[in-house]
């Protein structure tokens, strides 16, 4: 196990792995007190990259389709990392994937059917763009518990709210004081008047150019028809929310959606990431929104605090950390400041090939985790999830460095895909989101 220098311990790199020529710490999952937090598996034998058997380049179609071998051996990955942390799947709370296509959604959800059984986990599916392998279509993460009394998974369901039967993951699930609520689109339920799998309600009138935003209609919808039902039936209320990711198709959505989101959560908002992702890359052909959360009951021990650390935050009203029990959930940071893009992460025009932007950003960045870090009495040493969202997935290499220098060494839990240009701040390559143990 590994400790810091201020005797916080305590996570548990499960299954480490050296990856590429030796320079790439790969902690597939961490173990941190009661959680297990799964890194972005993908169907890699850990030596050549993606395993020679899944692509089979030379007989691509000899045996099952290359989506489906794919899937098992991520699944396969999955329960020996969660075996070595003391779980299994049935203790799964959330899982987060990414694909290049969507074609390589229906293989995963038939090979998730079978590896899950009848209760699938709350689940976000999107499309981005290339991962850190070549040949890999599919990125799969996973939060689990080690479940004792009080603090056991316990599906929850509602008609309004289920998923597709193709999908048939459990819309909400709470273990303990903590609430995870599945992906959230403006999909069309049955019975709902609707316009190509979108609620009429969320979209505009069919004919008419004007007469609303579309992102701020899709994302009112999914709020008050969505999102405050689904809280509501784990005893939560949308002030309880500690952390929220937003996956956008359209960059120009950007301050749309936070003028929408301000106006019901400012008062009480959670620590939020908003993504990129790609054009059509949501279950909804035409939808422009996805949104994920986790809460804390509202009668439950477990109370959100805010962390300020004088960061700035990339979106205005934006928290820059939520501390809930011993989860540290900070929004996504970019290298910004009140000016944009840091001075310190822009390349010299006169001298464009003696700096790394993606190194220097990461270095911002990591400066500001490590004083939220302070300011919640742990440390950056706790991280036990980092998702990088790269505009070009080849900066990888050089933010991982960054981190593992910052590290000094220690195994990283990270994931990381390639998202669509722009991020939100002009000038910036880099988002990272990152989660921290904090006992």
């Amino acid at each position: 196990m590994l400790s810091n220098s201020k005797s916080f311990p305590i996570i548990e790199p499960l299954l480490p792995v050296k990856l590429g020529k030796g320079s790439i710490h790969f902690a597939q999952g961490i173990r941190a007190g009661r959680w297990i937090f799964v890194s972005g598996l993908l169907a890699q034998d850990f030596k050549n990259g993606i395993a020679p058997a899944v692509t089979h380049k030379e007989l691509p179609h000899s045996g099952l389709p290359k989506g489906e071998k794919e899937t098992t051996l991520i699944f396969d990955h999955l329960e020996k990392v969660l075996e070595a942390g003391g779980t299994n799947l049935a203790n799964v709370v959330r899982t987060d994937q990414y694909y290049t296509s969507v074609k390589a959604v229906p293989p995963y959800q038939s090979v998730r059917h079978v590896r899950f059984g009848a209760q699938i986990p709350p689940s976000t599916s999107i499309v981005q763009g290339r991962m850190v392998l070549p040949d890999g279509d599919l990125q799969v993460q996973a939060i689990a518990v080690l479940p004792e009394d009080g603090f056991q998974p316990q599906h929850l369901t509602a008609e309004n709210l289920e998923a597709r039967e193709t999908a048939g993951y459990s819309p909400g699930l709470a273990v303990g004081d903590f609430v995870f609520i599945a992906g959230i689109t403006s999909m069309a339920q049955p019975g709902e008047p609707q316009n190509n799998a979108l609620p009429l309600v969320a979209q505009l009138e069919k004919g008419v150019l004007w007469g609303g935003v579309p992102v701020e209609l899709e994302t009112e919808f999914i709020i008050n028809e969505r999102i405050m039902p689904a809280l509501e039936l784990a005893g939560a209320t949308c002030d309880d929310m500690v952390k929220v990711q937003v996956y956008l198709t359209n960059p120009d959505d950007y301050s749309a959606f936070n003028k929408i989101w301000t106006q019901y959560f400012k008062e009480h908002p959670p620590a939020l990431s908003v993504i990129p992702c790609a054009d059509r890359g949501l279950f909804v052909e035409d939808g422009r929104v996805e949104i994920n959360i986790i809460a804390v009951k509202k009668d439950g021990a477990t109370k959100k605090e805010y962390i300020d650390a004088g960061v700035f935050p990339g979106f205005s009203d934006q928290p820059q950390g939520i501390l809930a029990g011993d989860l540290l959930f900070l929004s996504a940071l970019m290298a910004i400041d009140e000016n944009g893009l840091a001075s310190g992460a822009t390349l010299d025009p006169r001298q464009p090939l003696f700096q790394s932007t993606a190194a220097a950003q990461a270095e911002h960045i990591l400066d500001n985790v490590e004083r939220l870090c302070e300011a919640a009495g742990t440390s950056l040493r706790n991280v036990v999830r980092v998702q990088q969202f790269h505009t070009d997935i080849a900066e990888f290499y050089s933010v991982n460095q960054v981190m593992a220098r910052r590290l000094n060494g220690q195994p990283i839990p990270f994931s990381a895909v390639e998202v669509p240009h722009p991020l939100p701040v002009p000038g910036c390559t880099v988002m990272l989101d990152i989660w921290v143990y904090a006992p």
